[in-house]
């Protein structure tokens, strides 16, 4: 049997430490600056500091007699860091941007929900809108159909989803779960790591929360994709239901976005947890441009036409632009051409 040699076992008791003590530096100087809300002096000089603690770590892994006070000079530096994290906390009550200064919630009464606070801006830029909200009510029982629409706006690895429910009669209710930014905040992947971001669930119409996207996002532009889910209709109200109640819960008490765990099409699959039978995780849940083509692996899409064809069938930004404000937005959106049509 082969006995690592001395050597070879003294090496791999620093190289394994020092790759820990890399990362560990990384994240905790990462997370020093995006704590610092002013993104100034002090956070900078913090996040130096850590730096060279870790940096004196790495070095003591080769020094003898220095490896045990530097490590644990370091890591005493890391739990005041990670304390300080933790304590860090979601709030309901900031300057918030004014698409997302109004939070949603529902009434549930039996299988009849009043949402309020749906959102419907008239935009006429993705910057220039008149605020509008309306209440209506929805008997779930009458919830026929789910769809999930994906925004392309970087490349067919990257997209945002979000879920839109149909009712009989016509009536859609379109949910997209964002982050929650503050006047003069701008979306960073990498801030979206460190608690900068509450969880923010944009209930809308569809005329704002598609349309936005479609029609006046113009710097990058996107491609909206917009897919009947195929599933047991029950577990669509059952979908629905958790939805309401997390939209309730945030009311409640805020949480935290975060890139990774928490995000658009993250909490999507974690809402889906009310029903038996869910997808498994995927690596293509992470990279959310993915989601259409698994879902249709799977068997959750319309699989009578190749996927190649669903998807060029399902890009609805020239019909939404022709339907502009129009009522019936909604129908018009899913009016699609035949296969072989433009």
């Amino acid at each position: 049997m082969f006995a690592p040699t001395k050597p070879i076992r003294k090496l791999a008791g620093v190289i394994l430490p020092g790759i820990l003590v890399i990362l560990v530096t990384g994240w905790g100087a990462l997370a020093i600056i995006y704590a610092d809300s002013s993104g100034g002096f002090p956070g900078s000089l913090g996040a130096a500091a850590f730096v060279l603690s870790g940096a004196a770590a790495l070095a003591g892994l080769w020094i003898p007699g220095r490896r045990r006070p530097l490590l644990t000079a370091f890591s005493l530096f890391f739990l005041v860091i990670l304390i300080g994290w933790t304590r860090i906390q979601p709030s309901n009550d900031r300057n918030w941007q004014p698409d997302v200064a109004i939070l949603p919630y529902a009434d549930i009464s039996g299988e009849r929900v009043t949402v309020h606070n749906i959102r419907n801006f008239d935009y006429r830029s993705e910057t220039d809108f008149t605020p509008h909200y309306y209440d209506k009510t929805y008997d779930v029982s009458k919830l026929q159909s789910v769809d999930l629409i994906a925004s392309y706006w970087m490349g067919p690895a990257i997209a945002h989803t979000f879920l839109s429910f149909g009712f009989e009669g016509g009536d859609y209710l379109a949910v997209s779960i964002e982050t929650r930014k503050e006047i003069g905040e701008a979306y960073s992947t990498i801030k979206g790591f460190f608690r900068n971001y509450e969880l923010y669930y944009v209930v809308a119409d569809e005329r704002d929360v598609v349309r936005v996207r479609t029609d006046y996002r113009k710097d990058p532009p996107e491609d909206v994709y917009l897919y009947r889910i195929i599933g047991p209709i029950e577990n669509a109200r059952a979908l629905f239901m958790e939805y309401m109640r997390r939209i309730n819960a945030l009311k409640e008490k805020p949480e935290f976005y975060n890139t990774l765990t928490t995000n658009c099409t993250t909490t999507i699959w974690t809402n889906t947890r009310v029903n038996p039978g869910r997808l498994p995780f995927s690596w293509k849940l992470l990279l959310s441009g993915h989601v259409p083509e698994y879902l249709y692996e799977e068997g959750r899409l319309d699989t009578t036409v190749p996927f190649p064809e669903l998807k060029r069938l399902s890009l609805i930004n020239a019909r939404a632009q022709a339907a502009d404000g129009a009522e019936d937005f909604s129908q018009r959106i899913r009016n699609v051409a035949p296969a072989g049509g433009p």
